[in-house]
């Protein structure tokens, strides 16, 4: 019989320590917070989106985006340029740029090493149950941008490969 509780507890305990090593070497290398480091990877994304949607894609209040938009561009990461009306568009500089390359490597390199360290065939099982798992997370969510504010998209769809979660948003807009 299979102990439901100990597996996700054990989830539990991976998925912070892997935060944790992740959030740790992608504010690092980028010099910023954790919201200030998904900032700048939803924005090389999706360069000119609002304050508000951005700070909705990392999960801040809209005066809590504010605040960390204004540090992000006196740091010279990010600017914002005017547009029709009083609304305002937030684009990556160069800096900011760079500084989601560096982070997004970082995060790639921890989470590479990770996974290097099991055998080849548990990778394989892993990426299966990681598909299924993102899945489930995103009808808990329900906003891709949220669950991947801190993805490289290329490294899921190089290749020809499918996103889960964004073949989950696709889904729930078809059915």
């Amino acid at each position: 019989m299979h102990d439901e509780t100990r597996t996700a507890n054990l989830l539990g305990a991976a998925a912070l320590a892997v935060t944790d090593l992740i959030v740790a070497g992608a504010t690092s290398a980028a010099g910023t917070s954790s919201s200030g480091a998904a900032a700048l990877v939803v924005l090389c994304a999706d360069p000119g989106i609002g304050v508000t949607e951005l700070g909705k894609r990392i999960g801040l209040t809209q005066s809590a985006a504010v605040r960390m938009v204004e540090t992000l561009e006196q740091r010279g990461l990010v600017e914002r340029r005017p547009t029709a009306g009083r609304s305002v568009a937030v684009h990556p500089t160069d800096d900011g740029r760079a500084a989601s390359d560096a982070l997004l490597g970082a995060r790639g390199g921890r989470l590479t090493a990770l996974v290097e360290a099991l055998p080849a065939a548990d990778r394989e099982t892993l990426a299966a149950l990681l598909d299924r798992l993102l899945t489930a997370v995103y009808a808990e969510v329900g906003s891709s941008e949220r669950v991947c504010r801190l993805c490289d998209r290329p490294a899921c769809t190089d290749g020809g490969r499918i996103c889960p979660v964004g073949q989950a948003e696709r889904d729930r807009a078809d059915g």
